[in-house]
This record gives structure tokens, C-alpha cells and sequence, in this order.
């Protein structure tokens, strides 16, 4: 079970001074960030790509490659890589970059992305925004498989027996498919065999088993081996010396960020009801002690299958070490915790399923 963070670099409006802190300050931040989560023992950290005001990261091969020579263990990935209106060549050659700097430990998280800036400042056309996503996709798997490609496409021009370069440390560099609980993107994603990553933002989480199954469904239909499977989810979320100050702490910004957002996409008002009902054990929000959200990635690991867990936090702007905290007790407290009763779970359970088949078959 590996624990980790997501951060989309976000500088929107402090909501406790009304500043705005600068591009320059926040990637400054976030890099001191992804250190702090390196030495407390977390397994991943991901960078989110956004071309908006509001966001300090359009490249985040750049921003994980800062860190990535100031840490030692931990991955180091994107979430998401926006495939849809980039080159794929050029995100190969990044993320081979920093594979190299980090020595193998760089990752990429393929999405559609949430918002749609990207698609005019590249020249893209909305029209065509999954036939781009699965032919960027298809190209960027054909690199990581050979030095030398021969590519012809629809929307890129022709690559005729070319090397690109460099090459990744890793034989084979990590590719996720990211999605928002779309059954295509599932489906995608089992059928290529692909780890899938889920953003669980909203509702209950544990609905999204059904999906789950769905991608393990179809990468048993496609030949793969369910058992090297791999699952994450990206969920909002604060840790904090005690529930109530947790949530108490990171409720302003979420409150912000939640209806700053809503009012481009026609949501609701979001309120502190809203809020609770969301931290409430079956919700999506992951905020109080290490203890409670602990329990909660444990449910989690337990009824969807997740074996990834990453918390984005902040949401909207906050004081930069109100995050780093929330950053050392994940690493130091909610971490160990799951991942020991995770461990001793998953012995149980094979223990019993190794019982039951030689119960099945006779074998006493």
C-alpha cells in the first residue's frame, strides 16, 4: 500500500489575507514540499499540469525534477499529464529526464484533464478531444517500448524510424491512466493493462468498486495478470493534531477553492454542512487525526481495491507550514499505521483463500 500527495501548485486568494502569492513563490514551496514528503517516508508525490492563473505548474517534469536531486526514495509523477494537448513526444523526453536525474523513479499519470485552457494555447481542436487523448496515448507506449519509432497518425505528423532521447533509467517507464470515474477510461486502462488512478473528489468513495471491477474485468478479458494490478485514488484531504483542528483548519480554503470553482461549473454553494458531510467516514474529504484518516484509506484499501493512496492537499491556498505539517503526520503517523494493518490483512486474506481452495478442491 503506498501513501503520498498531490498538489496542483494552486495560488488562488489566501482567504484569510486576500493576498495572492506569486507563481515563483508557490513552485518554491512545493518543492521544499516533495522534500518534506521524501524524508517522513511517503512513496509518491504528483504535480498536477495547469495553464490557468490560479495554477503554478504547466510542466510538472520541471517541478519533480527540482526535487528530484534533493531526494532519494520517493516517486516522482505527474497528476495529470494533460496527453490530450501536448506532444507525446516531448512528455516522453521529459519524463526520460527525469528519470535519469531521479535514477528511476519517475512516473506519469496520462489524463483528459478537468479544464480546457490548453487545447486553444496549443492550437488544439476541443472537437477532437478523445481522438487525441487515444492517439497521444498509443504513441507515448510506443516509445517506452522502442528506441526507434515509426509513427503515422491523424493528428501528429509522421515519425519515420527516429530515436528518441533519452532514455529512461526504468526498462519500462511507469504510464497510469488517470480518470474522474469514467467506465471508458476503466475499460481503457485494463484492456492495455495500465495501472489506473481515480480522482475520488466527491460522493462515496466506495462506489467506485463497481468501476474497479469493471478495470479488472477488462484487463482479464485482455490476457493480463489482475494479481500485477494497481489501483490509486487522488482524494482531498488534511491531517491535523486533532479532528476538530483539522477540520477547523482546513475548512476556509476548501470552502474558497470549492465555490471559486463552482461558479465557472454551476455547483451548489458549498457550505460547512457540505463540508462534514463530506469528512463523515463514508465521504470523500480525508480530513482529522492520523487515526481517523487512517481508518479511512484502510476502508478504503478494503471495498475499492485501491493500492495507491494520494492526498491532495492544500485545496485553495493555505499557510505553507500548515501543509507541511499535514505532510509529516501523513508520513509519520497515518503511513505506518496503514500500512501495518494493511500488511496483516492481506496475510489473513490469503491465508483464508489458500484454506478454501484446498477445501475446495480436497485437499484434506
Amino acid at each position: 500500500m503506498e501513501i503520498g500527495i498531490t498538489s496542483f501548485v494552486e495560488t488562488k486568494p489566501d482567504i484569510r489575507t486576500g493576498e495572492v502569492m506569486s507563481h515563483a513563490q508557490r513552485l518554491r514551496e512545493v518543492v521544499e514540499e516533495i522534500v518534506l514528503a521524501d524524508q517522513v517516508g511517503l512513496d509518491v508525490f504528483g504535480i498536477g499540469e495547469h495553464h490557468r492563473q490560479d495554477y503554478a505548474a504547466s510542466s510538472p517534469a520541471l517541478v519533480l525534477s527540482a526535487a528530484a536531486s534533493q531526494t532519494k526514495r520517493i516517486r516522482l509523477t505527474s497528476a495529470v499529464t494533460v496527453l490530450s494537448s501536448v506532444d507525446p513526444v516531448r512528455v516522453f523526453q521529459d519524463f526520460a529526464t527525469l528519470d535519469g536525474i531521479s535514477n528511476g523513479r519517475a512516473e506519469i499519470i496520462a489524463g483528459r484533464g478537468s479544464f480546457i485552457e490548453s487545447f486553444p494555447l496549443f492550437g488544439y481542436d476541443l472537437n477532437d478531444y478523445d481522438e487525441l487523448f487515444e492517439e497521444h496515448l498509443a504513441l507515448l507506449l510506443k516509445m517506452r517500448e522502442s528506441e526507434r519509432v515509426t509513427w503515422k497518425g491523424k493528428h501528429r505528423p509522421t515519425i519515420n524510424n527516429l530515436g528518441v532521447y533519452p532514455r529512461p533509467v526504468q526498462n519500462s517507464l511507469p504510464v497510469w491512466i488517470g480518470s474522474g470515474g469514467r467506465q471508458e477510461s476503466a475499460i481503457r486502462a485494463g484492456l492495455l493493462g495500465l495501472p489506473l488512478m481515480l480522482a475520488i473528489i466527491g460522493g462515496r468513495p466506495t462506489d467506485f468498486a463497481p468501476l474497479v471491477q469493471l478495470y479488472k474485468k477488462a484487463a482479464a478479458h485482455a490476457g493480463h495478470d489482475e494479481s500485477q494490478l494497481r489501483v490509486g485514488s487522488h482524494s482531498i484531504g488534511f491531517v491535523g493534531e486533532s479532528t476538530e483542528h483539522a477540520a477547523d483548519t482546513f475548512f476556509p480554503s476548501t470552502m474558497a477553492g470549492m465555490n471559486r470553482l463552482g461558479k465557472e461549473r454551476g455547483w451548489a454553494h458549498y457550505d460547512r454542512a457540505s463540508y462534514d458531510a463530506a469528512r463523515s467516514f463514508e465521504g470523500a474529504l480525508y480530513v482529522g487525526d492520523p487515526e481517523t484518516v487512517a481508518q479511512k484509506i484502510i476502508h478504503l484499501r478494503k471495498h475499492v481495491g485501491v493500492t495507491r493512496f494520494m492526498l491532495y492537499v492544500p485545496l485553495s491556498t493555505m499557510p505553507h507550514a500548515e501543509v507541511m505539517r499535514a505532510i509529516e503526520l501523513l508520513g509519520t503517523e497515518v503511513a505506518p499505521r496503514v500500512r501495518e494493518e494493511i500488511t496483516k490483512w492481506e496475510a489473513e486474506t490469503e491465508k483464508r483463500s489458500t484454506f478454501n481452495y484446498r477445501s475446495d478442491s480436497n485437499g484434506f
